[in-house]
């Protein structure tokens, strides 16, 4: 029990070792033009370490993520060898971009709320207007 407790707080120390680099290597070291304003905002090292999801946010329409998507998956070989070298690791997971939408289901979910608020407000001061 220890021990398992042990390798998942590894793995999560991994994970975001992994992350702080692959964000740093995104914003500013890859010139492909694919790639957009893109964030790291998590990465699921597997129980066996061999891979990885990336879960990256980016700024824009579906066409823009799927454009930073591609240029992603262009450079994944050249971010490897890159944590390979900066985290003095032996071997890199396999990398797995993942877009991470919640962000963007945040907002709406609160405009959704703000718009149903506005209305809320304006039958309540319809009600109590014609009560006078």
């Amino acid at each position: 029990m220890l021990e398992k407790r042990g390798l998942k707080h590894h793995r999560g120390r991994v994970g975001e070792a992994l992350r702080e680099e692959i964000e740093t290597l995104v914003e500013g070291e890859l010139a492909d033009p694919r790639i957009g304003l893109v964030s790291v905002t998590a990465v699921h090292v597997a129980d066996d370490g061999r891979s990885a999801e990336v879960w990256v946010n980016v700024e824009g329409d579906d066409t823009e993520a799927d454009r930073s998507l591609e240029g992603l998956e262009a450079a994944k070989e050249y971010i490897r060898h890159e944590l390979v070298e900066r985290l003095r690791i032996r071997r890199a997971p396999e990398l797995y971009f993942r877009l991470d939408r919640a962000e963007q289901a945040k907002a709406r979910v609160e405009e959704l709320l703000g718009r149903t608020k506005k209305k809320r407000n304006k039958a309540q001061k319809d009600a109590g207007g014609n009560q006078a």
